[in-house]
């Protein structure tokens, strides 16, 4: 077991920027005050119950549930922005481009529609015909022509 000398001291000097920080940012007060606020109401909402059971049903209310969850969050923030971490930053578009790109990928390779689907995809682009690339390779040759001719300037000048 630990002896008492051997745990760490909170001093001033440690807590003092800690302090200055809870002081000085204006988020973190509100922070804090606003977790402040949802534990006091909780522990009303929890001393209002009669005996074991009354706190018991009161705890397993969702409703609490709820509000000791946004507790919890605003606790975390509050933490973190005294601790002076960053944001995690949130991952949803990524997660969406690998999730459409999985999709498509699927679509496009599978084997009972996959196939169809290729040719679909290739008429919509190339044209009915089959010459659209054929068409597009030609007009961007003929603009990449004319504008060396122009003396290099591109076409959009």
């Amino acid at each position: 077991m630990a002896k008492v000398k051997d745990r760490p001291v909170l001093t001033s000097e440690t807590l003092r920027p800690y302090v200055t920080r809870a002081m000085t940012d204006p988020q973190l007060r509100a922070d804090l005050l606003a977790a402040f606020i949802a534990a006091r109401s909780l522990y009303g909402q929890v001393a209002k119950g009669r005996g074991v059971k009354g706190k018991a049903e009161k705890v397993s209310d969702k409703d609490f549930q709820k509000h000791l969850q946004e507790l919890v969050s605003e606790l975390s923030t509050a933490t973190d922005r005294l601790q002076g971490k960053e944001k995690r930053k949130s991952h949803k578009l990524r997660n969406r481009v690998v999730f459409l790109t999985g999709v498509t990928l699927g679509v496009l390779y599978n084997p009972w529609t996959g196939s169809a689907t290729r040719e679909w995809i290739m008429g919509r682009i190339a044209g009915e015909d089959g010459d659209g690339l054929e068409e597009l390779a030609d007009e961007l040759a003929a603009e990449a022509e004319a504008a060396t001719q122009d003396g290099g300037q591109s076409p959009t000048e």
